[in-house]
């Protein structure tokens, strides 16, 4: 007889046991073994299991944080035996039950937090995907997340930048984090995506006579979050590209940008970064999974796509600004090169980073403008449409992903900076005159190549525009 297949007739074995041992655990065990909860066993199996395989392989950090993967999906199954016993909890309730979901999330982004290691990308790629198991939180169409399906989907997408990046890495030098790489994908597209899809394309369907979830703290009246304000009247953004001409009037951010490297008091009306805005000092960040409080990146893309503006430094380590929308005024001058900025979803706002950092990720942003003066490692766009950067000091390596519509703004010290773009359209690269008063320099990088077999291997060489 296949292995496998005794395996599950030893567990379907083991389960119809614990079903008939003792009257205290019937609900458990009846649960255990609903059809959706062994099917889930059985995708476990397959998917988790071949990704710790290959994650032993590699050891270090990487076993680390994939056990915490497997500890994710563990507890996941655990909140899916408690579905099928407890009735549907109000949000208050449901927080409180995600609460042993949401520490593992917390625990595998604390492992990118502080100085990158060799295995950055690995862990990026965890924590980042990890926000899948979200789904479970789907209560309807009004509860302000995509749709089970569609929610897996879109976490995944949001993670396979940094395993893309594993998977070039290794490609010719290790097997085994290919592998890796490869398996961790397969655990959400096609694994996890097919397992909702065939047993809750709807969203968990709770009790109607089970047991009540409780809260962690006495229910409160319900009051809606105020709606994010709407963008404003005039775009911060022109549609045309920059015209190297100063007798041209200067409008949206190539204004800002012409204000700030003149030298011009255009700081004074920016928003400062108090002590009371920083998490460690902030009493109201207790770490749970809650409709209108996040406490990552994962966590808040995850559970609302209406989440509440943020500006804060958290650990000591990193800075998030996520859905800041129509703020022209957003300024971090207390930081240092240990920590990094991450911005995610906002729209038609600037932000100015008044000090050097070791890494900026602008990610899933529209309309956005950024001014930093130095970065240690990177500045990378993801995902974003008609962003403008400037770089007002040095920045070794500046990449474009996934993005249309981008303006880069470089100093003279960062004209050695290493441009990396991939999947994206309209890159223009803006560079200072020879002289003080002389206007900006606009150059297109190329987003169309022609390939040429020749002697034997493949040239690529970009395709150029000539006219104006």
């Amino acid at each position: 007889m296949d292995e496998k297949l005794l395996q599950r007739l030893e567990s379907a074995v083991a389960r119809l046991e614990l079903l008939s041992s003792g009257s205290g655990g019937g609900g458990d065990a009846a649960a255990a073994i609903d059809p959706s909860v062994i099917a889930f066993d059985e995708f476990m199996e397959q998917y988790v299991g071949r990704l710790m395989s290959a994650a032993k392989k590699i050891g270090g950090q990487v076993e680390d944080v994939t056990k915490l993967l497997q500890q994710a999906f563990s507890v996941q199954k655990e909140l899916l035996i408690q579905i099928k016993q407890s009735q549907k909890p109000d949000m208050a309730g449901l927080v409180e039950f995600l609460k042993p979901l949401n520490e593992v999330i917390i625990k595998a982004n604390a492992m990118t937090e502080g100085r990158r290691s060799d295995v950055f990308n690995h862990l990026k790629s965890v924590a980042d995907s990890i926000s899948a198991l979200a789904w479970i939180a789907y209560t309807g169409k009004d509860c302000g997340m995509s749709m089970p399906i569609a929610h897996v989907e879109e976490s995944w997408q949001m993670a396979e930048f940094y395993n893309n990046k594993v998977l070039v890495e290794y490609r010719n030098k290790d097997p085994t984090h290919v592998e890796w790489a490869k398996a961790l994908k397969e655990l959400y597209v096609p694994g996890l995506r097919d397992f909702v899809k065939a047993q809750y394309p709807l969203g968990p369907v709770w009790s109607a006579t089970g047991k009540t979830v409780a809260s962690a703290t006495p229910k409160a009246p319900t009051t809606r979050a105020p709606a994010p304000p709407p963008p404003p009247p005039a775009s911060l953004f022109t549609s045309e590209a920059p015209q190297p001409s100063s007798s041209r009037p200067k409008v949206g951010m190539s204004a800002v940008f012409q204000e700030i490297s003149s030298g011009k008091p255009v700081t004074s009306g920016l928003r400062k970064v108090t002590d009371d805005m920083k998490t460690k000092n902030r009493a109201d960040r207790a770490g749970v999974v809650a409709a209108n409080e996040k406490s990552s990146h994962a966590t808040s893309s995850s559970f609302s796509k209406t989440a509440p503006p943020k500006l804060e430094l958290q650990m000591g380590r990193k800075w998030v600004v996520e859905y800041q929308i129509g703020k022209k005024n957003l300024v971090i001058d207390d930081c240092d090169a240990k920590q990094t900025v991450y911005i995610f979803g906002c729209k038609d706002s600037v932000l100015q980073i008044q000090g050097k950092v070791n890494n900026i990720t602008i990610d899933k942003c529209t309309k956005m403008g950024v001014v930093f003066k130095d970065v240690v490692a990177a500045c990378e766009i993801v995902n974003c449409n008609g962003v403008e950067v400037q770089c007002q000091g040095s920045a070794p390596t500046i990449s474009v992903d996934n993005t249309g519509g981008c303006q880069l703004y470089l100093s003279k010290d960062s004209l050695g900076a290493s441009i990396t773009t991939a999947k994206s359209s309209e890159i223009n690269v803006l560079v200072p005159g020879a002289g003080a008063g002389d206007d900006w320099g606009e150059h297109a990088l190329p987003q169309q190549f022609v390939h040429a077999y020749k002697d034997g291997q493949f040239v690529t060489t970009p395709v150029s525009h000539s006219g104006g």
